[in-house]
């Protein structure tokens, strides 16, 4: 008798691994929002959790489900993207020393500098898209994190995750890869040579503009840092709340269909404008001309991701005049939700930024790939 073939991901994660028969036949996986638990008459547990903060039934889906996806042995939901770079970051000591990525998420990039600036821990920030330039920051004995995003926002330079891991390991370090623009739909760092995979749960994971949330998922949880992470998701409360995992597990149901529609639509638009006489540079891992499309094509597969830049030819205020054309893409921060997303990041950022001021960064959501070529157009007649 021939072994049955185990399902593809797109069909358990469709599902969230809800089993119906274990819910009275529920088909939609269950929200508990209690936040105490109670015991019998003998002080023992009636189930297995005490409390919602170190324990949540609603979450323990959503974590089992993005585990699985990315081939680690844990997964943690926290309150933010942001909560949860931090419990990695505070999970070090005053001493220890970190080689971060020079552009990445600009707020935790902020973030990075003033903590690890205040709290004593030695801080490098390097070009981690050139393999080298990780493996000279690193101190053997001294670096306890490398922390690298990949593909980068919003620039989309690509990392060589199994380099970095390299260079990391042989300083003694772990690496931390902030996957939330390639998702486990296109990557999975952890088969790379990663120890932690970071994401902004709020984009691509729950592609629906509706919940803040972040999430990490480890290789190995016996390691030490990774025990100091759980204890700070626990003690300093970063927890999500239920009914916001129970929002994060319906959208990753849809995960595959969301990224891999909007990652089709993504490199249509790049190749459109690859070219185009007012567009002065396209930004995008999955063409040719992308410094990063060999290294981005050994590390990802089925797509390059639903994020792409556009510098515009005559500069920042030829840039704003492109943004306030649009009419199918809306003017707003974030990304990774079903709609398309169009943002000026050196105003968001604002002066210090390193971003040029001529670039527009594009979320891609899943409207028709035409409808969004002919808003850019328009938009770009007017400049």
């Amino acid at each position: 008798m021939s072994k049955r073939k185990p399902p593809h991901p797109e069909t358990w994660v469709a599902k969230g691994l809800h089993d119906p028969a274990a819910d009275g036949g529920a088909v939609v996986p269950p929200l508990q929002p209690s936040t105490t638990f109670a015991r019998d008459a003998d002080y023992r547990l009636i189930g297995g959790d005490v409390y919602q903060r170190p324990d949540s039934p609603t979450l323990r889906p959503a974590e089992d489900v993005l585990a699985r996806l990315e081939g680690g042995a844990e997964a943690l939901l926290f309150a933010s993207g942001m909560a949860a770079a931090a419990a990695v970051v505070q999970a070090l000591r005053p001493g220890d020393h970190v080689v971060a990525q020079r552009t990445m998420y600009w707020s935790l990039r902020n973030w990075l500098v003033g903590f690890c600036r205040d709290w004593g821990i030695g801080l490098d920030l390097v070009d981690a898209a050139d393999p080298d330039a990780v493996a000279r920051a690193v101190r053997k004995g001294e670096t306890k994190l490398v922390w690298v995003e990949t593909p980068c926002n919003p620039t989309w330079d690509v990392v060589d995750i199994a380099a970095a891991a390299e260079a990391a390991h042989e300083a003694g370090a772990s690496l931390a890869v902030d996957s939330t623009s390639a998702t486990p739909v296109h990557s999975r760092p952890l088969e790379l040579g990663a120890d932690i995979v970071h994401h902004s749960a709020t984009k691509f994971l729950n592609g629906h503009s509706d919940v803040v949330a972040g999430a990490l998922v480890a290789k190995d949880t016996g390691s030490p840092l990774w025990q100091r992470v759980r204890a700070n998701r626990r003690d300093h409360g970063g927890i999500l709340g239920p009914f916001e995992g129970w929002l994060l597990l319906r959208g990753m149901r849809t995960l595959f269909l969301r990224v891999t529609r909007a990652s089709a639509t993504a490199m249509k638009i790049a190749r459109h404008f690859e070219r185009h006489p007012k567009i002065a540079a396209v930004l995008y891992p999955g063409l040719e001309s992308h410094p990063g499309h060999g290294t981005a094509a050994m590390q990802m597969h089925d797509g390059f991701g639903a994020m792409l830049s556009l510098r515009v030819a005559g500069g920042r205020e030829a840039a704003l005049r492109v943004a306030g054309g649009c009419e199918v893409f809306l003017r707003a921060t974030s990304l990774g939700g079903v709609e398309s997303l169009i943002e000026h990041r050196a105003s968001i950022e604002g002066p210090e930024s390193p971003i040029p001021d001529d670039l527009l960064r594009l979320s891609i959501g899943i409207e028709h790939p035409d409808d969004l070529i002919a808003d850019l157009e328009r938009a770009l007649k007017a400049v």
